[in-house]
C-alpha cells in the first residue's frame, strides 16, 4: 500500500479531519501569539498596542542574552561536530563492519537517549561530572550533549548508509582499494546527505536544549534557553518573546534543513 493511500484512507475516518484541525492548533496556536506579541509595541503581552521591533533591539543589546547565545551557538555547534563524528563512525561500523556478537543490542544502545526521560539522562549526568571530578562548565555540557545528540545525528545516516549498495564495497575492494580508501572516497561522499542532516538535527537539539542544560552548565557557560527561563521567572516581556520568535524561526529552518537533506537518503548517485 502506498503512502498517498494510506494517507486517504485515514482522512476517510469519521472526524479526522477535525481532530487533526484540533491538534494542530493546541500545538501551534501558543507558539503563533508569543510570534505576534515579540512585535507588539507596548509592554503588555495580552493588548495589542501596535507593531514595533523594539523587543528584537532590546533583545540584541541585552548582554544577558546576548553572551548566553554565544554560549549555545558554541556548545551546539562542538556538541553536533563531536556526535556526528561518533555517529558515523557508529553507523560504518555497525552496517559496514564484520558481524558483532550482540548488534542488536548495540544499536539499540546507540539509540538508548531516545528512550532514556531526559531528566534522568541530566541527574545521571551532574552526578557523574560530580563523582569523577569534572567542574561544571563548557566540558561537561558539550560532553552531555555530545552523548544525548548522538542518537539524533545516527538515525538519518545510518538511513542513508543502509540505502548505499553494498556491492560498492565489493568493488572497489576488487580493485584494490584499502578499508580506508572505500570509507574515504565512496562511503562518505555517499553518505553527506545523511551526515548533514544529522548534523542539523544535532545542531538544532543541542541548542533547543533546557533541561540536561540548566544541570551540567556552570558559570559563564548559561546556554539562551536557560537564561529565557531565569528572566521568565522574573516576569514575561516581549523582550522574552522575541527570543523565542527567533529561536523558534531558528529550529524551524534547521528542521526544514535536515528535512530536506534527508530526502536524498534514498537517492544514491
Amino acid at each position: 500500500m502506498s503512502h498517498a493511500t494510506r494517507i486517504d484512507r485515514l482522512r476517510s475516518y469519521p472526524g479526522f479531519g477535525p481532530l487533526t484541525i484540533i491538534c494542530l492548533t493546541f500545538l501551534y496556536a501558543p507558539l503563533l501569539v508569543v510570534s505576534v506579541y515579540s512585535f507588539n509595541a507596548t509592554r503588555s503581552i495580552t493588548e495589542w498596542g501596535g507593531f514595533s521591533f523594539d523587543w528584537y533591539v532590546r533583545a540584541f543589546n541585552n548582554p544577558t542574552i546576548r553572551d548566553a547565545a554565544g554560549n549555545s551557538l558554541f556548545v551546539a555547534v562542538c556538541a553536533a561536530t563531536l556526535a556526528t563524528t561518533l555517529a558515523t563512525m557508529a553507523a560504518i561500523s555497525l552496517l559496514r563492519g564484520p558481524p558483532l556478537k550482540g548488534q542488536t543490542g548495540a544499536v539499540s544502545l546507540v539509540s538508548l537517549p531516545l528512550m532514556v526521560p531526559e531528566i534522568i539522562t541530566a541527574i545521571a549526568s551532574l552526578i557523574f561530572f560530580v563523582t569523577i571530578g569534572v567542574p561544571l562548565g563548557f566540558v561537561s555540557l558539550i560532553a552531555a550533549h555530545t552523548v544525548f545528540c548522538i542518537p539524533f545525528a545516527y538515525l538519518p545516516i545510518s538511513a542513508r548508509l543502509s540505502g548505499i549498495e553494498a556491492t560498492l564495497d565489493e568493488a572497489a575492494g576488487d580493485l584494490y582499494a584499502s578499508r580506508a580508501d572505500v570509507i574515504r572516497t565512496i562511503l562518505i561522499p555517499l553518505m553527506m546527505p545523511g551526515i548533514a542532516s544529522g548534523f542539523c538535527l544535532a545542531f538544532i537539539v543541542s541548542l533547543d536544549d533546557f533541561i540536561i542544560a540548566n544541570f551540567v552548565s556552570g558559570p559563564g557557560s548559561t546556554t539562551l534557553p536557560v537564561a529565557i527561563y531565569g528572566l521568565a521567572r522574573i516576569g514575561f516581556t516581549p523582550e522574552i518573546n522575541a527570543v523565542a520568535t527567533l529561536m523558534l524561526a531558528v529550529s524551524i529552518l534547521f528542521v526544514g534543513l535536515s528535512w530536506f537533506l534527508g530526502r536524498k537518503t534514498t537517492q544514491i548517485n
